[in-house]
């Protein structure tokens, strides 16, 4: 396991029994205020709905509907914390809409144990000073000045380490990262200029699309990625005319057509190999004929 600082960011790394190394930003401090807030906004809705509906119905006594209200905030605020985590993997409603989670300090999967553990110390840290502050009047100044301590310290731990833990990360051996984003690229097929005709203005044949195998493919897809190259420059032109030399291609290439043929052949070629996949054979490269005739003759 290690620590670093990458763009302000700091990070976690593991190493799985892969092998593969896996980083993970720590959460700002901030985020987790923010996925904080919002948690504590969806428990109060819930609290406030099921006290309603206890004094509504009236179906206890008043003493004993006192002393649900009192615990009404453990028996609800746990069991949300506990399950979300559980089931989400980590995570609750607000830390899903500010996009961090819950993991295991050592990079294993996160165990019921350890999300019992740092949410019923969320009550110890939080909840409970919270709910003897909001009831000053049978409490003493200086019972209320250590409840305000005690919650000062909980705040102030969290910036004291270079995990951002707070206690219960500590106790439970949790730490709380940003949750990995995955951006797609754009499918080249569907992006190309002619995926919006109904034809493309170019066509292929068998024997043109026999030449060329996967590498070469996936060297043409770097270039159409490319956003700065366009169809007028002379890399672009040049491969094109390599193109049509290799695979003897008989129509016209005019100009400015560049990039609309490559994106023509691209999707061909791409269906070509795509489809010779499904039967078997593989065309890693222009020198899968030369290798295939080699392999010949060694049998």
């Amino acid at each position: 396991m290690n620590q670093s600082v990458t763009n302000a960011k700091r990070t976690e790394q593991f190493i799985p029994p892969e092998g593969v190394p896996i980083t993970f930003a720590i959460a700002s401090i901030g985020t987790r205020f923010g996925a904080q807030f919002l948690d504590i906004l969806f428990t109060s809705i819930i609290i406030f709905l099921c006290g309603a509906a206890i004094l509504f119905t009236g179906v206890l006594p008043v003493t004993a509907e006192a002393m649900l209200m009192v615990l009404l905030g453990f028996l609800v605020q746990t069991p949300y914390y506990i399950i979300s985590e559980l089931i989400w993997n980590g995570r609750t409603a607000g830390k899903r809409i500010t996009g961090i989670r819950v993991i295991n300090i050592d990079g294993r999967r996160l165990t019921p144990h350890q999300v019992t553990a740092r949410n019923l110390m969320k009550q110890v840290e939080i909840f409970a000073p919270m709910g003897l502050l909001a009831s000053v009047a049978t409490q003493s100044a200086w019972e209320n000045g250590l409840t305000s301590l005690w919650l000062l310290v909980v705040v102030i731990v969290p910036f004291t380490n270079r995990r951002r833990q707070r206690l219960g990360d500590i106790i439970a051996g949790t730490l709380v990262v940003d949750t990995p984003r995955s951006v797609l690229l754009s499918d080249i097929a569907l992006s190309a200029p002619a995926a919006t005709s109904a034809q493309a203005a170019f066509e292929f044949l068998p024997e043109h699309l026999d030449v060329y195998g996967k590498y070469e493919l996936q060297t043409l897809e770097d270039v159409l990625r490319d956003s700065t190259k366009t169809s007028n420059q002379k890399e672009i032109v040049q491969i094109v005319r390599t193109i049509t030399r290799r695979i003897r291609y008989g129509d016209t290439v005019k100009p400015g057509q560049e990039r609309l043929f490559l994106n023509d052949f691209y999707r061909a070629q791409r269906e070509h190999l795509e489809s010779l996949k499904l039967f078997g054979t593989l065309r890693e490269n222009k020198y899968h004929e030369h290798t295939r005739t080699e392999a010949k003759k060694l049998v």
